[in-house]
């Protein structure tokens, strides 16, 4: 066969999950894996352009979480939002971003609240800054309109959807 004859073969990341039927759910597996390394790396490197080098993604997220709408957030408010089940992991990350002085706590009754700092606001800014010149202006060349984004950020959610069942059903076997 021709190169422009040859059929298309699936991008996976397991060849044994791609066998019988259903093979097109491990190409998105492989896509889903391959954009939540790449999304994780670019956190972590416009963190460092906006001037903290010291920040895993997940410290990112629970700040710019915890920057969402300036209200205060239990750390249970944000395993939720981020949809993380280990608390423990959260809870680190907030430690973390306390120590560095980019969050505050407040407790109120026996809730503990956090809130970014005046520089963690900063920090934030920064990153949006960094994040339109470096990320935004290259999205404009899909040629996808806002409402395809959002189609796409709901098929997402739908999606995390299923793999949230099917982790229910995997743990009763």
């Amino acid at each position: 066969m021709s190169k422009n004859t040859e059929p298309k073969r699936p991008i996976v990341s397991s060849r044994h999950l791609a066998q019988g039927e259903g093979w097109e759910t491990s190409e998105l597996e492989y896509g889903m894996i391959i954009a939540y390394n790449a999304f994780s790396r670019w956190m972590v490197r416009c963190m460092s352009a906006a001037g903290r080098v010291d920040l895993t993604p997940l410290e990112i997220l629970v700040l710019h979480n915890t920057n969402h709408r300036g209200r205060g957030k239990r750390l249970n408010d944000i395993c939720f939002l981020l949809n993380i089940e280990d608390t423990h992991t959260v809870n680190y990350a907030l430690r973390k971003l306390l120590k560095m002085e980019l969050l505050v706590s407040e407790k109120i009754g026996k809730e503990v609240f956090y809130n970014v700092s005046d520089a963690g606001q900063g920090l934030c800014e920064k990153y949006r800054e960094i994040r339109e010149r470096c990320l935004l202006d290259g999205l404009s060349s899909l040629n996808m309109s806002g409402d395809e984004m959002r189609k796409i950020a709901a098929d997402l959610r739908t999606l995390s959807g299923q793999y949230e069942q099917a982790s229910r059903a995997a743990a009763s076997f």
